[in-house]
């Protein structure tokens, strides 16, 4: 079965929601394949980071209302083993976090660079867009460093990120994570694991029979591009 993971990392829920997601797959007995799409909660953002607290507040009244929002959040994340410090955090610009995503995916090593990203914004207070940062935790996942520098200026990255991002579009994707079962189940936010096993167990089932059209599951906490 293959899913499909559409997320930015700087999205809190994605990277729950994901955890979530491979706590389902520790009860489910049959074989998954995970594929990370691009999607950008704010493609206008700058690629020179600045504070979370500060880029949120500006939109919801303050870094102190900032600030409580995230507590929220960071209580959730704990629960499932992260540690998300907002106070740390730096927003910027994701698309070329996405294209070394991509090239992660060409090579394997998706699924660790993706963690590695949410890691370096959410925990280590990274600048994602930044390229050394970039290409520092490209590299020790493995990547080749030549080949990561190459990616973040190459054509065929940027076109398969685009792809992503009009696939998004055209899904009607407006939170994440959505999470795409074998092409046209689909399940929108951190749902909890049990949600997600009976998920992965009905997909099965009806996969086994006949295909059918697309079915929808939400009701878990999402990111949009207005808030998270």
């Amino acid at each position: 079965m293959e899913i499909e993971i559409y997320s930015d990392v700087v999205c809190p829920w994605c990277w729950i929601g994901t955890r979530k997601l491979l706590a389902a797959l520790e009860e489910f007995d049959g074989e998954v394949s995970l594929k990370w799409r691009a999607y950008q909660l704010d493609p206008s953002a700058t690629s020179e980071g600045v504070p979370t607290a500060e880029y949120i507040g500006k939109r919801f009244g303050g870094r102190d209302q900032a600030m409580r929002m995230f507590q929220q959040v960071s209580g959730v994340a704990a629960q499932v083993g992260l540690d998300m410090r907002f106070d740390r955090a730096i927003s910027a610009n994701t698309i070329d976090a996405h294209k070394l995503i991509w090239l992660a995916g060409e090579h394997g090593v998706q699924h660790e660079l993706v963690e590695s990203l949410y890691a370096a914004h959410f925990t280590d207070g990274l600048d994602l867009g930044s390229a050394e940062v970039l290409v520092s935790r490209a590299v020790a996942v493995g990547l080749p460093e030549g080949l990561v520098r190459e990616a973040l200026l190459s054509p065929e990255a940027a076109a398969a990120v685009s792809s992503d991002l009009a696939s998004a579009r055209e899904l009607g994707i407006t939170g994440v994570p959505t999470f795409i079962f074998e092409g046209k189940y689909s399940v929108t936010g951190a749902q909890d694991p049990a949600t997600l096993l009976q998920v992965l167990q009905e997909v099965r089932k009806r996969e086994a029979k006949q295909p059918i059209s697309l079915v929808t599951a939400g009701g878990g906490e999402v990111c949009t591009d207005e808030t998270c």
